[in-house]
């Protein structure tokens, strides 16, 4: 794995994550029978943007690590994902033989 690759994969690892913790914890206006006029009771009453933002790094970088060590491990591969058979077969390795 490249480092683009990788960049990407963080990318949308954290991304991924930000949108799973956005909800946790939420407290809308509604339940705190505070709703501010013109908006929905449906709105945040407190949005702590800097703490979700580091839950998500914290998790993230670990979701993320544990993927790039499967993907660097070998593990799981794209031919994985060859389910018709159209990729050509893998090169034998330095020192085997092909039969």
């Amino acid at each position: 794995m490249g480092i683009t690759s990788a960049i990407v994969l963080y990318a949308v690892t954290w991304f991924m994550v930000f949108f799973v913790v956005l909800p946790i914890g939420l407290s809308t206006q509604g339940d705190e029978g505070e709703v501010v006029p013109g908006t929905h009771e449906s709105s945040p009453a407190r949005f702590p943007l800097k703490r979700k933002m580091l839950q998500t790094t914290i998790w993230g970088t670990l979701i993320w690590a544990l993927i790039a060590g499967v993907i660097l491990s070998g593990w799981i591969s794209v031919r994985d994902f060859d389910w018709f058979e159209r990729m050509s077969p893998p090169e034998p390795a330095a020192g085997e033989t092909g039969g």
